[in-house]
C-alpha cells in the first residue's frame, strides 16, 4: 500500500500558510506569475499515482510556490495536484510531467499545452466518492492510505491499488468545493452503488458560461446555494430553507443551463429528471422510480433534484384523461410535502407552459418560488455573445491589416446585439456556431483549408477567421425560436421603393421608427409612443407595401396575419389564435404585428357576419389585447383595409389604433414618383437611346406626360401599365427575332393605356373622401 507523502500533512499547510504570508511581506509578490503555460511531459514511473506534477525551480518561483503546495492545471477541463520541482535534466525545458490520470482528469494529452497557476485549497469537511465498480472498500483505508493530503474535486477519477489491480472510483461531492485537500479531520465516505455514466457526463457550467440572467442567478444563489452550503443561516433565523423553485419561460432561454450551473457552484449532488422518461405503462413503476429519485437524493444529501419539462409528468388533473398522470402528480406533491421529512434537497422544476402545471404544485412549501426567465435583451445578448465567441477567432482591425479579413469584416459584436431581436440564449449560440461554418465552407471554397489533409497544420489554422460577413450569412439561417411558427419572408421593401407619400413615410417613420432608435426621448418627456396604426384607402394605393417598408426599414420582428386565416370553425380557437400571436409578439419584442384585411375579423359587434359570432369575439380579445391589463411594450400593431367604415368603433379609439391614416389615391406628382421607381430597371427608349439609334425621336417616353393622363390609377395600376408596355415590346422584339430586346417606346405606353384602364373612377375617389371625412369626425367625437 502506497503511504501519504510526509510533508503533505495538515502541519504543512500551516507552515505553508505562514511561509506565504512571510513571501508576501518581504515584497515577492508583485514579480509573481499569475500562470504559466507549460508543455506535458509524462511523469516518471516513481511519480505514478502520487497526484503530484513536476516544474522546473525557476518556473515554481515564478508562480511564487513551495514543493507541496497545490497548484491549478487548466486544459479542456480542470485538475489539481501537489506541485514539485523536476529532475535536474528537465530544469531548463518549459515542461510540466504528470501522470495518466491527472491528464485524464484535466482532459489533456503529451505533447499538449496547459495553464499552471498557483492555488490555495482548504481542507476537505466531506468527501464522497462512488466506485466504477461493485466493490466494498474501508472509507478510513482510503483516506488514510490513499487520499491524505491530496487535493480531490468533483468528477475527478482516482485509481485504488486493490488486489493486485487496482479500482477507479470518482469523486461526487466535496465539501467545501469545487476543490480542497483531504485533512485528518475529512470525513470520507463511499457509496455502495456504482457511479452512474449519467453523472459522469454532466457537463461543467458555471455562473461565467451563463450571459446575463443576473436577477435570477441572484435569486437561486439565495434559495438554493445559500441553503445547501449554509444550513446553520437558516436554523439561526428558525425558517425553512425553500424546498422547491420552478424556473419558466420561453424554450431556449437557459432554464436547464442555470440548473446544472447551481448544482456545480453549489457543489450538490445532482439529479437529472427528464420529465417523460419516468412514465411507465405498467401499474405503480412511474410512482417508484419518482421515490427511488427521491430516496437516492436524501442519501447524497446536500442534493437537487433537476426536472426537466416537468409539464410533462405533472400536468393539471383536471385536464387529463390518463390515471397514470393523475398518480404521479399525487405521488410529486406526497415527496415534494409529504409526512418524512426531506432535509437538504431541493426540486428544480423548468417548464415553458408554467399554466399547465398542477396548481396543487405551485403552493408554498412545494414550488417556494417561480422565478421567470424572460427574453435576453440587447445587453444580455451582448453577453451571451460574448460567452459563446469567447473561443472563436473573430476579425478584428489587427487582421485587417494583416491581411487575413476583408475590409470591414471586423465583428462588431454591439451591432450583432442590436439585430437580434427575439432571439434566445439558444439561438445566439446556434448564430455564432453557424457563422464559423459559414467562414468554414468560404475557407474550403477558396482552397485554404484541405479536407483530405490528416491533420490541419497550425498556419492554416490561424489564417482562419470568423469575420461579420459570416454572421449576418448565418443571420440568414438562423431565425428567433418563438417565432418560427408565424415568421414569413417578408420581400425587401425600402422607402424609396414608394414612390411619393412622404407625408405617410414621414408619420410610419415616428410611430414605429423613432421609439425604437430613440426610445430614451420618449422616457424623458414621459410619454408612450402609439401603439397601432390603421391604414384605410382604395385598393391598389400600396397599403401593404407601406406594411413590408416598415418591416424592412425598422429592423424589427415582424408578424403578418393574414385576417382570414386565424378564423375556425371551432369554438374559441380564433381567439386563442389572437392571443398567440400577441403573446409570441412580446416575447419577440420589439415587434410589429401587422393584419393584412383588418375588416374581415374586426366588424362592428352586432352584425353577426358569422353565424357563431366569431367575430364578435375575435374583436373582444383584440380589444383586450390592444388596451387591456396586460402590458403590450415594444410592440405595434399595423393593420389595413379598404372598408374602414365595417370596422368595430372600439378598436379605432386612442389607445388601441392611435393613428388611422388615409392612404389617398397618388396625385400627379406621386404618380410621376411611381412611375420612375416601376421604369428603373425598364429599358426605356430615352434621348441616350436615340443617339444610340436604338429608336427614334418620335418614340421617346415622357414620363411627366404620362403622370399628367393617368388620373385614377393606383399604384397597383400603374406597375401595371409599365408591366403591359413591356410585354408590347417584347412581343415586337420576338416577332422580329432582333438580336437585343427593343426599348419600351411611347407607342408601347400608347397601346398599354387602352388595354389598362383606371381602378378608380370620380365617384369612388369622392366615396372614399367622404369616409375618410366621417372617420376624422367620429374620432373627435369619441
Amino acid at each position: 500500500m502506497r503511504l501519504p507523502l510526509k510533508n503533505s500533512s495538515p502541519p504543512l499547510a500551516q507552515s505553508r500558510r505562514r511561509d506565504e504570508e512571510s513571501f508576501y511581506r518581504q515584497g515577492r509578490a508583485m514579480s509573481m506569475a499569475d500562470e504559466v503555460i507549460l508543455r506535458i511531459y509524462e511523469a516518471k514511473s516513481r511519480d505514478v499515482g502520487r497526484s503530484i506534477v513536476r516544474i522546473p525551480i525557476r518556473v515554481m518561483k515564478k508562480l511564487g510556490v513551495e514543493p507541496g503546495d497545490y497548484v491549478e492545471i487548466v486544459g479542456r477541463k480542470t485538475a489539481y495536484a501537489q506541485v514539485w520541482p523536476a529532475y535536474p535534466e528537465d530544469e531548463d525545458k518549459d515542461i510540466i510531467r504528470m501522470d495518466g490520470m491527472i491528464r485524464q482528469n484535466a482532459g489533456v494529452g503529451i505533447g499538449d499545452t496547459v495553464k499552471v497557476r498557483r492555488v490555495s485549497l482548504k481542507p476537505a469537511q466531506r468527501v464522497v466518492l462512488a466506485p466504477t465498480e461493485p466493490v466494498r472498500v474501508d472509507p478510513e483505508y482510503l483516506k488514510k492510505q490513499i487520499l491524505l493530503g491530496k487535493p480531490v474535486t468533483r468528477g475527478q477519477a482516482i485509481d485504488v491499488p486493490f488486489y493486485g489491480g487496482s479500482i477507479r472510483f470518482v469523486v461526487v461531492q466535496v465539501q467545501p468545493g469545487p476543490a480542497a485537500y483531504v485533512s485528518v479531520d475529512t470525513d470520507v465516505a463511499v457509496r455502495e452503488e456504482p457511479v452512474k455514466e449519467t453523472e459522469l457526463a454532466i457537463p461543467r457550467v458555471t455562473w461565467e458560461d451563463i450571459g446575463d440572467l443576473e436577477e435570477a442567478k441572484q435569486k437561486i444563489r439565495e434559495l438554493v446555494e445559500l441553503p445547501l452550503r449554509h444550513p446553520e443561516l437558516f436554523k439561526h433565523l428558525g425558517i425553512e430553507p425553500p424546498k422547491g423553485i420552478l424556473l419558466y419561460g420561453p424554450p431556449g432561454v437557459g432554464k436547464t443551463l442555470l440548473a446544472k450551473a447551481v448544482a456545480n457552484e453549489a457543489n450538490a449532488y445532482f439529479i437529472a429528471i427528464n420529465g417523460p422518461e419516468i412514465m411507465s405503462k405498467y401499474y405503480g413503476e412511474s410512482e417508484a422510480k419518482l421515490r427511488e429519485i427521491f430516496e437516492e437524493a436524501k442519501k447524497n444529501a446536500p442534493a437537487i433534484i433537476f426536472i426537466d419539462e416537468i409539464d410533462a409528468i405533472a400536468p393539471k388533473r383536471e385536464e387529463v384523461t390518463g390515471e397514470v398522470e393523475k398518480r404521479v402528480v399525487a405521488q410529486l406533491l406526497t415527496l415534494m410535502d409529504g409526512l418524512q421529512e426531506r432535509g437538504q434537497i431541493v426540486v428544480i422544476g423548468a417548464t415553458n407552459r408554467p399554466d399547465a402545471v398542477d396548481p396543487a404544485l405551485r403552493r408554498p412549501g412545494r414550488f417556494d418560488r417561480e422565478i421567470q426567465i424572460p427574453m435576453p435583451d440587447k445587453r444580455a445578448r451582448r453577453e451571451i455573445l460574448q460567452v459563446h465567441t469567447r473561443n472563436m477567432p473573430l476579425c478584428t482591425s489587427d487582421d485587417v491589416k494583416l491581411g487575413l479579413c476583408a475590409k470591414g469584416d471586423e465583428v462588431d459584436l454591439d451591432r450583432i446585439a442590436e439585430m437580434t431581436h427575439g432571439y434566445t440564449g439558444a439561438d445566439i449560440a446556434a448564430l455564432a456556431k453557424e457563422a464559423a461554418m459559414s467562414a468554414l465552407r468560404k475557407a474550403v471554397a477558396k482552397g485554404l483549408v484541405d479536407l483530405d489533409q490528416e491533420t490541419i497544420p497550425p498556419e492554416v489554422l490561424n489564417k482562419l477567421k470568423v469575420g461579420m460577413s459570416d454572421f449576418m450569412e448565418a443571420m440568414k439561417f438562423v431565425q428567433p425560436t418563438v417565432l418560427r411558427e408565424v415568421i414569413i419572408e417578408v420581400p425587401e421593401v425600402r422607402w424609396d421603393d414608394i414612390g411619393g407619400y412622404d407625408n405617410i413615410k414621414q408619420e410610419l417613420r415616428e410611430i414605429v421608427e423613432w421609439p425604437m432608435k430613440y426610445r430614451p426621448y420618449f422616457d424623458e418627456l414621459g410619454i408612450e409612443p402609439p401603439k397601432g396604426i390603421l391604414l384605410y384607402g382604395p385598393p391598389g394605393v400600396g397599403k401593404t407595401m407601406f406594411a413590408k417598408a416598415v418591416a424592412t426599414e425598422s429592423g424589427a420582428n415582424f408578424i403578418a396575419v393574414r385576417g382570414p386565416e386565424i378564423l375556425s370553425k371551432w369554438v374559441g380557437e380564433s381567439e386563442k389564435a389572437v392571443r398567440e400571436i400577441f403573446k409570441r409578439a412580446r416575447m419577440a419584442a420589439p415587434c410589429v404585428v401587422f393584419f393584412d384585411e383588418i375588416d374581415s375579423i374586426a366588424p362592428a359587434r352586432g352584425s353577426r357576419l358569422g353565424d357563431s359570432g366569431v367575430t364578435d369575439r375575435i374583436v373582444n380579445q383584440m380589444l383586450a389585447e390592444m388596451d387591456g391589463i396586460g402590458a403590450l411594450k415594444n410592440v405595434v400593431v399595423m393593420a389595413a383595409t379598404n372598408r374602414p367604415d365595417i370596422l368595430d368603433p372600439a378598436l379605432l379609439r386612442p389607445g388601441r389604433f392611435d393613428r388611422i391614416i388615409y392612404v389617398p389615391p397618388p396625385d400627379e406628382k406621386a404618380r410621376l414618383e411611381i412611375f420612375k421607381v416601376h421604369t428603373k430597371r425598364v429599358k426605356l427608349c430615352d434621348t441616350s437611346a436615340v443617339k444610340e439609334g436604338r429608336c427614334k425621336k418620335e418614340e421617346v417616353v415622357d414620363l411627366e406626360e404620362l403622370a399628367k393622363r393617368t388620373e385614377g390609377y393606383t399604384g397597383a395600376d400603374i406597375a401595371a401599365l409599365v408591366r403591359e408596355a413591356a410585354m408590347l415590346a417584347l412581343r415586337e422584339t420576338i416577332r422580329e427575332r432582333a438580336s437585343g430586346a427593343r426599348p419600351v417606346s411611347r407607342q408601347h405606353f400608347e397601346e398599354a393605356l387602352k388595354r389598362i384602364p383606371p381602378s378608380l373612377t370620380k365617384e369612388d375617389i369622392k366615396m372614399y373622401e367622404e369616409v375618410s371625412k366621417r372617420m376624422r369626425r367620429a374620432i373627435v367625437g369619441l
